[in-house]
């Protein structure tokens, strides 16, 4: 009876070797990330593989006669990240797509300005936003 349970427990250990080794294939190379960022992600820093894409959607603001407008993000080094597109709308948004190219690391930023409505008055400030895309 010992032989028969050892046995049984035996196989079944082989069993799900096997199957935790069919599972953990690697990914074939279609299987690529997006990774989103938006206004939250000011200061945060992201790990991606080459291949991966990340997007950045940044959401104006309108508030007491002035709205805050984005400018279209830029990556400060295209060897890592290269940009595959972007625009702003005319309520203050910004996109922008960029492909992960090659390991190094990237900075994007975006500047937020004021713009006033006739009548109002903005303020001078002009807010950075950045994230750091590590690409491996």
């Amino acid at each position: 009876m010992k032989y028969a349970t050892g046995l049984a427990l035996g196989l079944a250990v082989t069993a799900t070797m096997v199957t935790g080794t069919v599972s953990a294939a690697p990914h074939p190379a279609s299987a690529r990330a997006t990774i989103p960022l938006t206004n939250a992600d000011n200061g945060r820093t992201v790990t991606v593989r080459a291949g991966d894409e990340v997007r950045v959607q940044l959401t104006g603001s309108r508030e007491q006669g002035v709205m805050w407008v984005w400018s279209e993000p830029q990556a400060s080094a295209s060897a890592a990240l290269r940009r595959t597109g972007g625009s702003t709308s005319p309520g203050g948004d910004a996109t922008a797509v960029f492909q992960a190219t090659g390991s190094g690391t990237s900075d994007i930023t975006s500047l937020r300005r004021c713009v006033a409505q006739p009548g109002h008055v903005c303020s001078h400030a002009v807010l950075v936003w950045k994230a750091t895309v590590k690409v491996q």
